[in-house]
C-alpha cells in the first residue's frame, strides 16, 4: 500500500466525516459486530470507497467503516477484516491500518472469535490477548515498501500494552464481568487444527487459537500504535471436545456472548481514552 493510496483513503475519510477525530480504532471481528448497532451519530464508509482496504468475503464480517461514538467517545470501527487465507495476502490490512493511523488513532483494539486450549475457559468466555505466537511464520512487513522510510525492525515485547490490558481487566471488574487472559495462537487456516496441532500449541503455552488478529497487530505497532487484543470463545479446540468443528457453530455461540462483548466494549472507550489522552 503506498503513502499515494493512503493519503487518499485519508482523504475521503476527511471529506465524509469533517471534524471528527477517532482516537481510538476497532477491528471488529466475528461475534463482535453488535458493537457497531450501540455507535451513535454514525457514519459509515464501505471499504470499496477506501483504496487499501480489504476485501471481505466470510461470513460474519462486513465490510465497512463506521466513524461514530461508543460509550461517549469518538471511534472508528472496521466492521469486518480481510484473513490471510482468503487471497494470501499477509498485508491485506496494512492500508487500512496506516490509515487510521494517519487519520488520528492511537490505540488500535482487535478482536477475534478463537477456540480455546484451556478448559476452564469454555464457550462464551471472553478473553484479554496478553501476547501471541506467530505460528504461519510470516510477517506483513516482509519486502514492505514502506519500511524504506521507516524501522523494519519492530519491537514485539509489549505488542498488547500493559496498561491497556490493566485498563481492560479494570473496567471487566466493574461491569461484573469475567475476563480471562492468555496467550493467542495464530494458524493460517482455513481448517481448523487437528487435535495433534492443539496439542503441540498447548506445550507451547497458548490458551486460544485462530486465524487472524496477528497481522493487524504487527501493522499497528509497526505505525506506532498501541495495541488491545480481545477474544471470544466460541469452541473447545480440536481433541478437547466432542463436538465437529465448523464456521456455523462459531457464529452461533458468538451470538450468545455478543451481548457481554458489546456491554464490554462499550465500558472500555473512555477509560482507554483516558489512558491515551496524553500522547501525541
Amino acid at each position: 500500500m503506498s503513502d499515494n493510496g493512503i493519503d487518499h483513503a485519508q482523504r475521503v475519510i476527511a471529506q465524509r466525516v469533517p471534524g471528527r477525530a477517532p482516537r481510538i480504532g476497532i477491528v471488529l471481528g466475528s461475534g463482535w459486530n453488535g458493537a457497531a448497532d450501540h455507535v451513535t451519530d454514525a457514519i459509515e464508509i464501505a471499504y470499496a470507497d477506501l483504496p487499501g482496504f480489504p476485501a471481505v468475503g466470510v461470513a460474519g464480517h462486513g465490510g465497512t467503516l463506521r466513524v461514530g461514538r461508543l460509550g461517549g467517545c469518538e471511534v472508528a470501527l472496521m466492521i469486518g477484516r480481510e484473513h490471510v487465507y482468503e487471497h494470501g495476502r499477509t498485508n491485506a490490512m496494512a492500508g487500512a491500518v496506516r490509515t487510521l493511523a494517519r487519520c488520528g488513532v492511537r490505540t488500535l483494539v482487535v478482536t477475534n472469535a478463537a477456540g480455546s486450549l484451556d478448559t476452564t475457559m469454555p464457550p462464551g468466555a471472553l478473553m484479554l490477548i496478553t501476547d501471541h505466537l506467530n505460528m504461519v511464520q510470516r510477517s506483513p512487513l516482509a519486502g514492505d515498501a514502506l519500511s524504506q522510510n521507516s524501522e523494519r525492525f519492530v519491537d514485539m515485547r509489549d505488542a498488547y500494552a500493559p496498561d491497556l490490558r490493566a485498563t481492560a481487566q479494570g473496567v471487566a471488574r466493574h461491569i461484573g464481568l469475567s475476563l480471562h487472559e492468555g496467550v493467542y495462537a495464530w494458524m493460517l487456516g482455513p481448517q481448523f487444527e487437528t487435535p495433534a496441532e492443539i496439542r503441540m500449541l498447548r506445550q507451547l503455552g497458548a490458551q486460544a487459537v485462530g486465524m487472524s488478529t496477528v497481522p493487524e497487530v504487527i501493522l499497528a505497532r509497526h505505525a506506532g500504535l498501541a495495541v488491545l487484543g480481545l477474544s471470544m470463545i466460541t469452541n473447545l479446540a480440536a481433541g478437547m471436545d466432542t463436538l465437529a468443528l465448523s464456521h456455523a457453530q462459531t457464529l452461533a455461540v458468538a451470538a450468545h456472548a455478543a451481548a457481554d462483548a458489546t456491554r464490554l466494549l462499550e465500558a472500555l472507550m473512555p477509560e482507554l481514552d483516558a489512558v491515551q489522552g496524553g500522547n501525541p
